[in-house]
């Protein structure tokens, strides 16, 4: 071999060695995409869509939706749904402070969710409420969610005049589990659905 050949050879193993040896180096330098970990939280109405959520609602008539949840967060979680009622003056959840509602909760729904997998669970609900005398406001008895009563009759709706309706609102503010504090942490997360009670 020539001069020439062992210089190429030197050349080449030279750079393979700087390579290996800056590698870590330039793997702290070099922008990876990063991957965002996050959970859905969806509610879809009887056809699995986004679009036909009951709205006028009728007394002790059932009414059905599904309630759903991705997880995106790169690990099994363990999400705690807590169901929630009110009415057009009552609080719902901040989204710009991140708190949950100060209503009390009616149910508690929990589901394990493995990472990069959806959780879904049929819903279906009824309310038993009436008109008072008045005609001022709906009295709530009870909300029947999956055949399950729940008592909601410290909830009233006035008559919304600028509306013409009388609103209530049923939401459901998620919940993850964190090992830290081994507790449920507020997700900051919530979905609802808004319905017009009518004297039917």
């Amino acid at each position: 071999m020539d001069l020439q050949n062992y210089r190429v050879i030197f050349m080449t193993v030279t750079g393979i060695l700087a390579l290996l040896v800056a590698s870590p180096a330039l793997s702290r330098l070099l922008v990876l995409p990063q991957t965002e970990f996050f959970t859905e939280l969806w509610l879809l109405d009887s056809n699995h869509r986004a679009e036909s959520y009951p709205f006028d609602i009728v007394r002790n008539q059932n009414y059905s939706v599904f309630l759903g949840i991705g997880n995106r967060l790169g690990y099994c979680a363990y999400y705690l749904v807590e169901v929630k009622f009110r009415n057009q003056t009552q609080s719902a959840p901040d989204s710009f402070n991140r708190t949950p509602s100060s209503l009390p909760v009616l149910c508690n729904i929990t589901a394990f969710v493995a990472d990069e997998n959806v959780w879904e669970l049929p819903l279906t609900f009824s309310f038993d409420y009436k008109l008072n005398a008045t005609l001022s406001q709906i009295e709530f008895y009870s909300l029947t969610l999956n055949d399950v009563t729940l008592d909601i009759g410290n909830h009233t709706a006035t008559w919304d005049s600028t509306e013409n309706g009388y609103f209530g609102y049923l939401f459901f503010e998620l919940w993850i589990y964190d090992r830290a504090i081994s507790d449920f942490q507020y997700h900051e997360r919530f979905v609802s659905l808004r319905f017009n009670m009518t004297d039917s």
